[in-house]
């Protein structure tokens, strides 16, 4: 039997933020970073907030929350006990606030009837999935949680909050959303209804991320941007991922590549290993790329394929993104230094198990020494 579920509640469109005006006599706990808390689009979310509440915020926030990121903010929960909390951010601050909550509910610290997220980058879908992921500086290993509790109960998609993120992340983030997307539908978990949120997701990321980039003020793009963030997030909340993030995780814990951009390098690689390696997947890519218009329905399986994989080239290419971890500004020593070691560790990610192929150790070390 399968099973598919949406908890969240989703809020967006125009000044959907006054949706928090329903908010009265709590204590609110707002999660941001310090450069968000210091501009406008923190006071203008306070300004929805009815007087009656108590207000707090928590600015200890990181890119690749650490542990001790989440200790202190479980400490600090214990003094305010907050009844509603708001993650108000990009993927670092809605994964504190996940992680935050987690813990702090587990140590009976606080009793939350609303926990609400707010994404200020069309990027990780964090809004509405049970995932979130802490990383441990020591052991430089990013630790993937799935749990529904973790699920928000509310997402508020305003994308005025978006017109302002700079080209380079709107690229990295717009990757981040294909990368979800894709991998949700051909993942071994996937099922209809996660197809046809990927399927919308991938249309819709194909036809306005590029756009988005060039002119980001362009309200009406960022909103379908925004849209298409979030659904792909419903899909792999439901299908998971793959090999791409279990490898992009390492990336990211080893060298501190963006998430976004880490997946956006290992993208084409990993397309041509998985449709190689199994010819269902390769029929699923190949179907994406007809529905998206990239493909017609007399080419090839791999003909289909090849233009989906060159179509996400030309978007990298257009956005100038690195396309190898050269370029990112990763020594090539440093990589094969590490090799063994990501490959060992995206073989224990909680990402794998749902991937339509499994690579061998070595093949995960010839698809790293693609991205090189």
């Amino acid at each position: 039997m399968n099973s598919f579920q949406i908890k969240t509640k989703v809020a967006f469109g125009t000044n959907s933020l006054q949706v928090l005006k329903e908010i009265k006599n709590k204590n609110v706990w707002i999660i941001c970073d310090r450069f968000l808390a210091d501009g406008e689009g923190l006071q203008g979310l306070i300004g929805q907030l009815d007087v009656s509440n108590n207000v707090h915020i928590f600015t200890d926030v990181v890119p690749d929350p650490p542990i001790s990121k989440v200790a202190s903010g479980v400490s600090e929960a214990g003094k305010i006990q907050p009844q509603v909390m708001i993650a108000f951010g990009g993927g670092s601050a809605i994964d504190t606030a996940k992680g935050i909550y987690y813990f702090a509910k587990r140590l009976e610290k606080i009793n939350i009837s609303t926990f609400i997220a707010i994404p200020t980058t069309s990027g990780t879908g964090s809004e509405v999935t049970a995932a979130t992921v802490i990383t441990d500086p020591t052991t430089k290993i990013k630790y993937p949680l799935f749990l529904d509790e973790l699920i928000p109960d509310m997402a508020i998609l305003d994308a005025q909050l978006v017109v302002t993120v700079p080209p380079a992340i709107t690229a990295n983030t717009g990757m981040d959303v294909l990368t979800h997307a894709i991998e949700a539908y051909v993942s071994k978990a996937a099922n209809d209804y996660t197809d046809a949120l990927g399927e919308k997701s991938v249309q819709l990321t194909l036809g306005f991320l590029t756009s988005c980039y060039d002119d980001g003020r362009n309200l009406a793009n960022r909103e379908k941007m925004h849209n298409a963030s979030t659904m792909a997030g419903m899909a792999f909340n439901c299908a998971n991922l793959g090999l791409n993030h279990s490898i992009a995780h390492q990336l990211g814990a080893q060298f501190h590549v963006p998430h976004g951009l880490a997946n956006a390098i290992l993208l084409d690689a990993v397309i041509r290993f998985n449709a190689f390696k199994n010819r269902d997947t390769e029929q699923k890519y190949a179907e994406m790329a007809r529905i998206c218009g990239i493909a017609s329905r007399s080419d090839s399986n791999e003909t289909a394929v090849r233009l989906l994989r060159e179509r996400i080239v030309q978007m990298m290419e257009h956005m100038q993104m690195p396309r190898t971890l050269t370029d990112a500004g990763v020594a090539k020593e440093k990589v094969y230094a590490k090799m063994d070691e990501i490959a060992t560790n995206a073989l224990k990610d909680a990402c794998l198990p749902t991937s339509p192929t499994t690579p061998s150790h070595q093949e995960l070390k010839e698809i790293l020494e693609q991205i090189i």
